[in-house]
């Protein structure tokens, strides 16, 4: 659970941030800018900030905000019923994103977690992004990321997004923020 005041604080971390990048925000979407706990109350740690421009049936865009260091956690997008898994391309925009999915694990990986994290994590091959450079991951491909030292911005434009489905590794994980009034 996250109080309204801390909401408020990553909020505004997280604006600066994209006004850093160049993103323009209209006057609603900084509003609602979503701060993303993950239910762990950790959000230097386990957090991001998400900004939807739109999501449809078939589309969905966004801004996500990594603050330095702040890692979303290890996750997939599976197939459910006749709708494919979601489809996710991510473009750095700003500062660096270390990205780790399936594959040869990075000798010495750039990310650094806690022990009571990093117990949940499968998956050490890493892709590191800097600004204009992109990554697609398929359909139900187990991934994870942190932002690096400064931090980053990375737009991701993919097909239907549905957080509720989203399978994540560690079973402590809420999806949607609870903000305590």
């Amino acid at each position: 659970m996250i109080d309204r005041r801390t909401y408020r604080e990553f909020q505004q971390r997280s604006l600066q941030m994209l006004e850093k990048a160049g993103i323009v925000l209209s006057a609603s979407e900084k509003e609602n800018i979503e701060v993303a706990d993950f239910g762990l109350n950790d959000l230097t740690v386990i957090g991001l900030e998400l900004v939807t421009y739109i999501n449809t049936n078939r589309v969905c865009a966004k801004e996500l905000v990594l603050l330095p260091g702040q890692t979303c956690p290890e996750h997939r997008h599976p197939s459910i019923q006749d709708h494919t898994g979601k489809e996710e391309t991510f473009r750095c925009r700003w500062g660096e994103v270390y990205l780790y999915v399936p594959g040869e694990p990075a000798a010495e990986p750039k990310a650094y977690l806690p022990d009571e994290f990093v117990k949940h994590v499968n998956y050490w091959h890493e892709i590191i992004l800097r600004p204009g450079e992109q990554y697609t991951l398929l359909p139900d491909t187990t991934h994870w990321f942190q932002g690096g030292p400064n931090g980053a911005v990375v737009s991701e434009f993919s097909t239907h997004n549905d957080d509720a489905s989203d399978i994540f590794s560690d079973p402590r994980i809420i999806r949607e923020p609870i903000i305590e009034h």
